[in-house]
């Protein structure tokens, strides 16, 4: 893992970043919920989500232009690439949810 991060381009490390704002906005709401930080965690978790479908979709472009570049076709290389790929969708997702449970956590306290 420590070795995939540190081969991560600009582009990966933003989708990665913007996934770890609504979980701090989240953290922010349990600890003192407002109605300004729930309507700030909407436009958050969309940019989160469109963050790990970018993420997603230049991993793959990368992988197929690999592939596209090479005569060797689909090898272990693709296949590591394509996985790689999906990191910034399940990191993103798994911030989202714990977002959302401190959301829901805020809500519960709120009186």
């Amino acid at each position: 893992m420590p070795d995939m991060l540190k081969q991560l381009g600009p582009a990966a490390a933003v989708s990665l970043l913007v996934g770890l704002i609504p979980l701090g906005f989240g953290i922010l709401y349990a600890a003192g919920p407002t109605e300004q930080r729930l309507a700030i965690m909407r436009p958050l978790s969309l940019a989160a989500i469109f963050a790990a479908i970018h993420g997603t979709a230049l991993g793959l472009v990368n992988a197929f232009r690999y592939v596209g570049t090479r005569d060797t076709g689909f090898n272990s290389a693709v296949y590591i690439g394509i996985a790689e790929s999906l990191v910034p969708l399940f990191f993103d997702f798994g911030c989202l949810m714990l977002a959302w449970l401190c959301v829901a956590l805020g809500v519960w306290r709120r009186p």
